[in-house]
C-alpha cells in the first residue's frame, strides 16, 4: 500500500468529518483509495521531491494550503518501470480567490530550481492577456529580486521578461495563447492560467506538442468557470467528469475540481468550502479575508441582482445553465422511461449513423395526442465496442461504471453487436421490413449523406425513402418541439436506457442560425438514437393519431 502523509491526512480529515468535498473530489478520493494506494507494486511517491517543494515553497513563499500539500504528492508520483509521472495532466479548477496562482508561482519556481535537478526543464505560463500571464511570473520575479533574498539571486538570474535556473539552465517565461504567432518549444511543463477563455484547443495544440523532450513533462490546466460555452474548459471538464465518473480510466488526469453540487447551497456560507478550498474551516488569515470579501458580494445581490450570474459563476464555480446546456434533465430523461401507449397507428421510420464502422440507429416514431413514442433498435459493430467500450471482457457484461455496458444492452434486446469489418446494410433493410409487417411502416427518414447505399436497398422493398439534406439545417426548426416534448414529458423511449445514453451525449449549443444538438465527445459518447429520433420528429406532422382499425371501428358505428 502506498502511502505520503499528506494525502493520508487529508483523506483522513475528510472521513473524520473534518473537511467538507464537493461530490468531484469525494470521486477523485474513491479512484485514488481504489486505483492508485494499493499498486505498490508500480508506482512510488517520490518523498524527496515532495519535501523539497514543500520546504522550497514555504521558506520564500507562503504556507501551502492543504488541497496544495494534497496534490503535490500526485505531481510527484512516478511508474516504477520507467520513472515517468502516473499524471502528467492537472485540472485545477475552483471558485476565484481559492489560491490557484499563487501554487503554481511555486511550482513554476521549483520547477526550474537545482532541487527539481532536471536540465533544461523549461516552464512556459500561458494566458490570454499579458496581465494575466504576467501574475504568476511576475510573483517569482519579485521573490527572488527581494531585499534579503540573496540565496535566490544566487541561484536564478531573474529579468522582467524571463527566469533562468542557473544550475539547470532551465527558463520560465509568460507567453500569450496566440496560437498563430506561437511555436511549442522544448517546455517541461507549461501552465494554462485561467483556461475557461480559450476558445479551442488551439493554443493547447502548440505547447503541448513540444513535450516530452526532457524527462517528466507535465501540462497544468488552471481556472474558474466561466462564460465561453463550449470552448477547450467545456471539453477538458467533460474530460474530467468521465475519469471520475468511471467511463475513463484514472490515470494521465489529475482532477481536481471544486464547485457547489446544487445552486441552493449558494446560500449557506458553510457550504462555500465545496467551490473554493480556501474558505474551508478553520479559516486561517488570508481565508478569514476571501470569506469577508465574498460575503460583501454575496449581501449585495439583494440591491445588485445583475450581479448574480457572475457570483455564482467566479465565486461559487458553478455554471446556472448547465443543465439548459443539455438537451434534456436527468428528470427529463427518467420521465421517458414510461411503457409504450398502444403502438397501433402506422409510423414514420428514420435512421441515423456516424459511420458504418460503429453504430446504426433505427427507429419508429409514433404519436398519440400530444405523446410520441420511439421504438428504436442499434446495430453496432464489435472491433469498435470491444476498442472502446471492452465489449469482449467478461468484466463489462453488466456495466462496471467504467464503460457503456453494451453487453447488457444487447441481452435486454437493444441493440446487436456484428462482427463485421463494417455493417452490412441489410440488417438495417430487414430490420423496417420486419418493422413493416408488425406495425405497416412505409416512409423513412435519414441524412441525405447517409443514404447512399442504404437508399436503393430501401426503395426496392417498396419503402418511401426521403432524405435530410442538412440534417443541422432543422435542428433550430425543431428546438422549440424537443424542449417541450422533455419538459412537458411528452417523449417516451420505455425500458430503453440505451435511448436515455444516446440522448445524455448530446448538448445544445446556440448558433447564429440557431440551435444545434450536437456530441458532448465525439467518439466514445455516440448520439445515433437521438439523431434518429430527431429526423423522425421532423415529419411527425404527417403522423396520425389513431389506426386504420380505430377509424373503421368507429365508422362502423355510425348510422348513415
Amino acid at each position: 500500500m502506498l502511502h505520503n502523509k499528506y494525502v493520508d491526512e487529508y483523506i483522513k480529515k475528510w472521513k473524520r468529518g473534518d473537511l467538507l468535498l464537493n461530490k468531484k473530489r469525494i470521486q477523485l478520493i474513491a479512484l485514488i483509495e481504489g486505483y492508485i494506494l494499493p499498486r505498490d507494486d508500480i508506482y512510488y511517491f517520490d518523498d524527496e521531491q515532495i519535501e523539497n517543494y514543500i520546504e522550497f515553497s514555504e521558506a520564500w513563499y507562503f504556507e501551502l494550503d492543504e488541497w496544495e500539500t494534497f496534490i503535490t504528492p500526485f505531481i510527484f508520483l512516478f511508474r516504477k518501470d520507467d520513472d515517468e509521472p502516473v499524471f502528467d495532466e492537472f485540472v485545477i479548477n475552483m471558485g476565484r480567490g481559492g489560491g490557484k496562482n499563487g501554487y503554481i508561482s511555486t511550482l513554476a519556481n521549483y520547477f526550474i530550481s537545482s532541487l527539481h535537478g532536471i536540465d533544461y526543464y523549461d516552464v512556459s505560463i500561458v494566458a490570454n492577456s499579458e496581465k494575466q500571464a504576467k501574475r504568476s511570473f511576475l510573483e517569482c520575479f519579485r521573490t527572488i529580486n527581494k531585499q534579503g533574498n540573496e540565496d535566490l539571486k544566487e541561484e536564478f538570474d531573474a529579468f522582467k521578461s524571463s527566469i533562468t535556473g542557473l544550475e539547470t539552465q532551465s527558463v520560465f517565461e509568460y507567453k500569450t495563447s496566440n496560437a498563430s504567432s506561437q511555436d511549442g518549444g522544448r517546455e517541461g511543463a507549461v501552465i494554462y492560467d485561467e483556461y475557461h477563455e480559450m476558445e479551442s484547443s488551439d493554443i493547447v495544440d502548440v505547447f503541448s506538442g513540444g513535450l516530452g523532450k526532457v524527462d517528466c513533462g507535465r501540462q497544468f490546466f488552471i481556472g474558474t468557470k466561466g462564460y465561453v460555452r463550449e470552448g477547450y474548459f467545456d471539453i477538458k471538464y467533460r474530460e474530467c467528469e468521465d475519469i471520475l465518473n468511471g467511463v475513463t480510466e484514472f490515470g494521465g488526469i489529475f482532477p481536481y475540481i471544486c464547485e457547489l453540487d446544487d445552486l441552493d447551497e449558494m446560500d449557506d456560507p458553510s457550504k462555500w468550502a465545496k467551490a473554493n478550498p480556501a474558505l474551508q474551516e478553520p479559516l486561517n488569515k488570508r481565508g478569514k479575508r476571501l470569506f469577508s470579501k465574498v460575503m460583501k458580494e454575496y449581501k449585495r445581490l439583494t440591491n445588485n441582482p445583475s450581479g448574480y450570474a457572475a457570483f455564482v459563476t467566479k465565486r461559487m464555480n458553478f455554471i446556472m445553465d448547465n443543465l439548459e446546456n443539455s438537451v434534456a434533465t436527468p428528470e427529463e430523461l427518467d420521465a421517458t422511461n414510461r411503457p409504450f401507449f398502444e403502438l397501433n397507428s402506422k409510423p414514420i421510420g428514420s435512421l441515423d449513423f456516424g459511420s458504418v464502422r460503429d453504430f446504426a440507429t433505427c427507429g419508429l416514431l409514433f404519436k398519440k395526442g400530444d405523446e410520441f413514442a420511439f421504438k428504436s433498435f442499434t446495430f453496432a459493430i464489435k472491433h469498435f465496442c470491444d476498442v472502446h467500450y471492452g465489449y469482449s471482457n467478461s468484466a463489462n457484461d453488466f456495466g462496471t461504471g467504467k464503460k457503456a455496458p453494451i453487453k447488457k444492452w444487447e441481452q435486454q434486446g437493444l441493440m446487436k453487436v456484428v462482427d463485421e469489418p463494417s455493417l452490412n446494410p441489410m440488417h438495417v433493410v430487414n430490420w423496417f421490413i420486419e418493422m413493416r409487417e408488425e406495425h405497416g411502416v412505409e416512409k423513412i427518414i435519414a441524412d441525405n449523406y447517409k443514404l447512399d447505399i442504404l437508399r436503393p436497398l430501401l426503395e426496392e422493398q417498396g419503402f418511401e425513402v426521403e432524405a435530410i439534406r442538412r440534417p443541422s439545417s432543422i435542428h433550430p426548426l425543431l428546438a422549440p418541439r424537443v424542449e417541450d416534448g422533455f419538459a412537458n414529458h411528452k417523449f417516451i423511449f420505455g425500458d430503453n436506457p440505451l435511448m436515455r445514453w444516446f440522448t445524455n451525449n448530446v448538448y445544445v449549443k446556440e448558433t447564429q442560425h440557431g440551435k444545434q444538438f450536437l456530441k458532448k465527445e465525439e467518439v466514445k459518447r455516440k448520439t445515433d438514437g437521438f439523431q434518429a429520433f430527431i429526423h423522425a420528429l421532423y415529419r411527425a406532422n404527417e403522423l396520425e393519431d389513431e389506426s386504420i382499425e380505430d377509424t373503421l371501428t368507429v365508422l362502423g358505428s355510425l348510422n348513415f
